[in-house]
């Protein structure tokens, strides 16, 4: 268990359409503009109303960014969610809820607020969220002018009389924080740990899913076709509230089929095209992602994993479509994939994804999951924004040859109606001029012509990212959203031979993996699925074996507790043996 607490954790469970996440919305920020480090994420079922969901969020003198079992402060809005996070409580934890939901908590701490009837008062029983706020802001000392000032400002666009409602909200959960300071310690708690040190106002605060909509910006997008799904949906949102503003065309298809064969046909003609969807939807996007390879025409998807197979757990998170990212579509051909790890790593690896498709032609895939997209904490401002996206497309002339079969494998790329070429695509094997065939020696040739880019390919990847000393004899291994969690693990527990390498970008590997596995005495992988599915991938490519595994498949991201006691065991067994 973690035992130097440098932060205190929140949880506010509630109902579907019972406003938790403008509770999380309107917390966070208020925190953040306060000065305070913080982090965010939820677990939600798959309800259009009710069911039971919390979300988490962590305050803390020092940056944060992994998920807790630990809860410090429970607000309860609805308990059904109560037996299933009950788990996390310990016999310090402060449970506040109002008097109807609490009422058979048994529980040492246990403080009850007439929410609803005092939201009703207000004139709506929605503003018990805001008394919510009111209360939880004010116990963080922040001042009674930025809450109301923010409240204006989150409500700038409804009537005076919501503004004034939930200002009236915020004064009736600042009076129940004074009672609730002198009834107890709890601000005395936040007092000593809790002294303002984020002074960085260039910090940005932002989700998963913005982080990837924004390096798409970067990347040059100007393009998605999607359909939604979850939790991939965030990004064509993001995209769809910034379109106008961007000069992004943003067009929900009526499926998946349609939405990856519109974004072909975006590419084709210029444009730079992104499509976001999960795992039953990337499924679907099987024959689309073939036709990217055979007609060389670049393609970037975002795959936000969730658990499977089917509709599996549609709103939890899981690293369970590794392979099917990694061998999906029929026939032999190259592709990149990316699995950002932190908020930089959302920006940069999709920005990554538009060069790398368009400059070798071929699909670009984004490897995400719930937890990544729907966590939100503080960044430093994001590098080469006024770096212009690259761009790989010639002007043709009359003799242009669209499959020109040259050395590195990727021909010069023309659009129709740029030059007096003439552009021949089909989705049959074709010759060098886009000519349908089925010339065996052409057919050959076509088939290693485009599979020579996967050298380049290789060369151009990016290095997996160590943490801890170069000097180590256990190696923990993670991809994806684990960076941070296993990260924070490996600092608390605190011994000097254990290093951490990450992976950003899962295929190809880069050329130094090998070295880094080889420096080991002890592997262990860390992977949010039940088959080891990146470590497969290690052994395949290195001929390294791997020594252990730590593996979770609950639906449930890792928590920092859960690998601060499994990372010693598993290293204890794989000792002895």
């Amino acid at each position: 268990m973690v035992s130097k607490k440098q932060d205190i954790s929140i949880v506010i469970t509630g109902e579907a359409g019972q406003g938790i996440q403008t509770v999380e919305r309107l917390l966070v920020t208020l925190l953040h503009h306060a000065g305070y480090y913080v982090f965010s994420t939820k677990e939600y079922m798959s309800r259009v109303r009710g069911g039971s969901n919390s979300t988490e969020i962590r305050v803390s003198t020092l940056p944060v960014a992994a998920y807790v079992d630990r809860i410090d402060i429970l607000v309860v809005l609805d308990n059904k969610a109560f037996d299933h996070i009950s788990y996390r409580m310990t016999d310090d934890t402060i449970i506040i809820g109002d008097k109807t939901q609490v009422k058979t908590i048994s529980h040492p701490h246990v403080f009850s607020f007439d929410f609803l009837n005092a939201a009703k008062e207000i004139g709506n029983k929605v503003f018990a969220n805001t008394i919510a706020v009111g209360l939880l802001a004010s116990l963080f000392h922040i001042s009674k002018d930025l809450i109301h000032d923010h409240i204006t400002s989150f409500f700038k666009e409804k009537s005076k009389q919501i503004i004034s409602g939930n200002k009236s909200a915020i004064e009736k959960g600042i009076a129940f924080a004074q009672t609730l300071s002198e009834s107890s310690s709890i601000s005395e708690k936040i007092n000593k740990k809790h002294k303002k040190k984020n002074d960085d106002s260039s910090a940005l605060l932002l989700n998963g899913t913005q982080a990837i909509g924004l390096g798409a910006l970067a990347g040059g997008c100007n393009f998605i076709s999607s359909y939604p799904m979850s939790p991939s949906t965030g990004v064509l949102t993001f995209l769809s509230s910034v379109g106008d503003k961007a000069n992004v065309f943003v067009e929900q298809a009526e499926d998946e089929i349609a939405a990856v064969n519109m974004a072909l046909g975006a590419w084709f003609a210029g444009g730079r095209a992104l499509v976001s969807t999960s795992g039953g939807g990337f499924a679907l996007m099987a024959e689309g992602l073939s036709l990217a390879a055979m007609t060389e025409t670049p393609l970037v998807i975002h795959l936000a994993q969730r658990p499977g197979p089917a509709t599996g757990l549609p709103t939890r998170t899981e690293q369970g479509d590794l392979h099917l990212a990694l061998y999906s579509g029929h026939g032999e051909f190259p592709r990149v994939i990316f699995a950002p790890g932190s908020l930089q790593d959302g920006f940069m690896t999709t920005k990554k994804a538009f060069d790398i498709a368009d400059a070798f032609q071929i699909p670009a895939i984004i490897l995400s999951d719930q937890y990544f997209v729907d966590s939100k904490y503080q960044t430093s401002a994001f590098k080469d924004l006024d770096k212009k996206p690259n761009h790989h497309i010639v002007k043709t002339s009359t003799d242009y040859l669209r499959y020109d079969d040259n050395e590195s494998g990727v021909s010069p790329r023309g659009i129709p109606g740029y030059g007096s070429g003439f552009i021949h695509v089909d989705s049959d094997e074709h010759d060098t001029d886009g000519r349908i065939t089925e010339c065996a020696e052409v057919r050959k040739q076509m088939v290693e012509k485009r599979l020579r880019k996967i050298h380049a390919l290789r060369q151009q990847s990016i290095e997996p990212t160590l943490f801890g000393s170069s000097e180590y004899n256990i190696l923990l291994i993670g991809w994806g959203s684990t960076l941070q969690v296993i990260e924070e693990s490996r600092n608390l527990i605190a011994d000097n031979r254990v290093s951490f390498l990450h992976f950003s970008q899962v295929f190809p590997l880069h050329p130094k993996t090998k070295s880094y596995l080889e420096n080991a005495k002890t592997i262990i992988t860390i992977e949010n699925n039940a088959t080891a599915q990146f470590s497969d991938l290690l052994e395949k490519e290195t001929g390294v074996s791997v020594d252990a595994h730590i593996l979770q498949y609950t639906g449930h991201p890792f928590s920092v507790e859960t690998l601060v006691d499994r990372i010693p065991e598993t290293i204890e067994a794989a000792e002895g043996n």
